[in-house]
Order: structure tokens, then sequence, then C-alpha cells
């Protein structure tokens, strides 16, 4: 584990407000606060990079927010950030939910109090209104992604990560950091103390190119982020995701849009939401509409472009999940390991590709869905853009309108409202004293060449 210094490349993204018919989008919450000061030493990047002269994948994080700050990607003698997101680190306090963890609960849940009941155990929860009055978006005013998270030296000091996982992360994902951090009973209204650990990682490729020599395989990013109330007799509402946003050409500077990348989303429906963007709790299948990009002649983004972008949940259809979202603590022993799942799933339920650049993105998942959102109301007179991306650095030359692809995994909105929207996972969002909450992603990242390598 490497501490980077801070580099100055550049940018931002945000979402500016939607026309007065559309909902607000939800990167612009007018009661949204900032929790740290731009000096905080949170915003000092941690790297992790593949061991190599030239790694093929270098990922920065920030502590605070636990905030994916670059991804850098070397295919075929060219460097790329694939990460839309501000240049300067402590930019990530006034630009909203870019690339960083969203927590106690991803999304949106109704504005108000709600009594949860789960295992026999009850408790109450009061979401704080922030979009609009009737929604509680990302976990309230102050959400994790506003919150410092501590990097631990010494893995073995992890407490939701047993002795036989981190014997595989030695041998498969040696660069790799476990972050830890405490979210207090009552936090944004949230009931219970909970532990939250989250394991960010890289791993080397594994397995052949493909047999025309064309597709090669760079390595993969993981994320675990596992959760245990600390008291007893308490439920919590939980829903984790990292609200990170790609673009696979930005680092060609040759153009902004998104609309040529090939996207593949492995669901039969999105979740039907209300005018306020809450869920109704039921489904709207996707065949036959703009939102079955598997029907897709081209399959690229941009055929069937809707006018206002996309900004929907697709449920992923019905398939095996091979690890738990949440178990009984008590099998959480020392032999458990639970990561040996993360690197056997075979299953891309995304893909998102690029034939201008070669690079693609596939992600294997334990949870339900996924929240695709184009970036479309992107300003660019608001904004800035990366250096890396072709812009100067500077608010005011930005990112357009469908320059990014943000891909946020995580269960249904409010599920333990709406039982008829529930997953594969069956995972109602709640958690209780006693069990641990497990959640994955695994981005593997290929590079496809014109001519065999």
């Amino acid at each position: 584990m490497l501490r980077a210094p801070v580099r100055h490349f550049v940018s931002l993204l945000h979402r500016p407000p939607r026309p007065p018919t559309h909902r607000q989008p939800s990167h612009l919450c007018p009661t949204m606060t900032t929790a740290a000061p731009a000096t905080h030493p949170g915003f000092q990047p941690m790297l992790l990079a593949l061991p190599s002269l030239t790694p093929s994948l270098a990922l920065e994080v920030l502590p605070y927010g636990l905030t994916l700050h670059r991804l850098f990607v070397q295919a075929d003698g060219k460097t790329h950030d694939i990460l839309i997101g501000p240049e300067t680190p402590s930019d990530h306090l006034v630009q909203k939910y870019t690339n960083t963890i969203i927590g106690r609960y991803a999304n949106r849940v109704p504005a108000g109090t709600h009594s949860v009941a789960r295992n026999g155990l009850s408790s109450t929860l009061t979401a704080a209104a922030n979009e609009s009055p009737s929604v509680s978006l990302h976990g309230g005013i102050t959400g994790w992604d506003l919150q410092p998270w501590e990097p631990l030296p010494d893995p073995s000091a992890a407490q939701l990560f047993t002795p036989a996982e981190l014997t595989r992360l030695q041998t498969d994902a040696p660069t790799s950091v476990i972050f830890s951090r405490v979210s207090e009973d009552g936090e944004e209204g949230y009931p219970g103390r909970l532990l939250c650990e989250v394991l960010v990682g890289l791993t080397q490729p594994k397995g052949k190119p493909s047999e025309d020599g064309k597709l090669w395989k760079l390595g993969s990013v993981i994320l675990v982020y596992r959760a245990k109330l600390l008291d007893e007799g308490k439920v919590t509402p939980i829903n984790i995701t990292q609200h990170w946003g790609f673009n696979l050409d930005a680092s060609l500077q040759d153009g902004q849009t998104i609309k040529d990348h090939k996207l593949t989303i492995k669901a039969d429906n999105t979740i039907a939401l209300g005018a306020d963007a809450n869920s109704t709790g039921t489904l709207a299948p996707v065949g036959g509409t703009h939102h079955a990009h598997v029907e897709k002649t081209t399959r690229k983004i941009g055929e069937r472009f809707p006018e206002n972008g996309y900004d929907e949940f697709y449920l992923f259809a019905p398939r095996k999940i091979v690890a738990p979202t949440r178990l009984p603590a008590a099998e959480l022993t020392p032999k458990t390991d639970l990561l040996a799942a993360v690197d056997e799933d075979a299953d891309a339920v995304v893909e998102l590709e690029s034939d201008k650049s070669g690079l693609k993105l596939a992600f294997h998942t334990n949870q339900s869905g996924v929240q695709f959102y184009s970036n479309n109301f992107s300003s660019p007179a608001g904004t800035a853009r990366k250096k890396i991306h072709g812009g100067n650095g500077a608010q005011g030359d930005g990112y357009e309108p469908g320059s990014a692809a943000f891909l946020e995994f995580h269960e249904p909105l409010a599920a333990w409202l709406h039982p008829g929207t529930v997953g594969a996972s069956g995972n109602d969002t709640l958690l209780a004293s006693g069990e641990v909450y497990n959640n994955y992603v695994r981005m593997d990242v290929l590079y496809r060449s014109s001519e065999p390598l």
C-alpha cells in the first residue's frame, strides 16, 4: 500500500437542476452540507497499483468519502483515466457523489419516520429530506460520502474479514487496503451503531486472451462492503454502493460522449418510479423499450437515447447468487472465505465497452440491480474537466451532458417497503443485530485490439 502525492490533473462532475417538469437531479441537493475543510488529511490520495514497471491498472483512493479519485488503465501504449471526477481531491466536497461511497442507504427512500422489523427485532428510521420534501437521498444530509474513513495499516485489525480471507488476499490481491468506519446510532436518523469495513483492491489478470488474440484481460478492481450492528436488539436499513462514473474514451481527447459506448445490462425490469423518483413498488418490463439494451441493434447507449437521458434502477434477471448478501454473524468463522465467490463469479451482469478506445469493463456482483445514470444534466459552464480528458482544469470547461455512465450496484430502492421489487438476492435491505452485511462488486478491465497482439 503506497501513498502518492496529490497530482494536479483536474475536473468535476455535477448535476445541475433538471427542467421543472422533471424530478430534481440527485447530484444537486440544497440541504446538503460539507463536513470537513479542504485541508483534511483524508484528501491525500492513496495509490494502489498492480506490480509492474508500467502497471496495467492503478487506482487512487481518497480516505475521505472513500472516494475512487482516478483509475488509470495502460493499454497499447496509452494511459487512460476512465473515471469522471474533479482534479483537486478536496473538490469532492462540492462536487457531490463523484466516485464516492454512498451509505448508509443508497438511492432514495421516502422521507419521514418508518418502523422496521426483522428477526423479531424492531427499530425506527427517521429519514431526513434532502432532495425534496418527500425524498431522502443517498443516506441523508451528511451521508457517508462526507465522512472520513480509516485505512487499516494492519489488515488483521479488520473485524469483518476472516483470517482465511486475509490469507487469500495476500495471494490474490496483495495490492489492497481495508477501510473502516463506525456509523453511530441515530446518524442521519438511522438506528443502531454500525461497523462498516470496505475492501478496495486490484487483482492481476487471470485466464488467457481470446482465441483470436485480440481481447486481453488487464486486471480487476474489487470492492467488498461488510457491516455489522454493534449493539443488540436493533434493525437498520442498509444499502451501500459506489457512485462511480465512467468514460472509456475521454482520455483520447476526441469528444466527450458515451453514446457510442456499448452497454449490456442483464435485466428484465426497471423499478417504476413516482413523480418524486421514489419507488412505486412495482416493476416495469424493459422489453420493447429503450431500457432493453440487449435488444438494440448496435448495443450502443445512443441508440434510442431518451430525451432526458438515463437515470433508472435495473433489476437483474433471475440468477444464482454465489455469495450471500447477509448472513448470521456466527457463520463468519475464522475459516469462512466469502472472497472465493468474488474471484470465481463468472456471470457478468453489466458490460460497458468502447470500440474507439478498445476498453471494456465487465461487472460481477451479488447485488440485485444497478442504477444507470448517463450524466445527462451535466453543465459544462458549471463544471471542470480533467486535463487528461482535454480540459483546462478550470470551472467553465466542464463535461457535457451524456459524458459519463454511472453504474451503481445495489439492492432495490426502499426494498423493505416494497417486497414485490426484491431481487435475486432475496435481500429486503434490512440488517438485524447478529447478522453481517456482505456486498461485492468485481470489475474486470479488458482491452480489445484491432489486431492480434
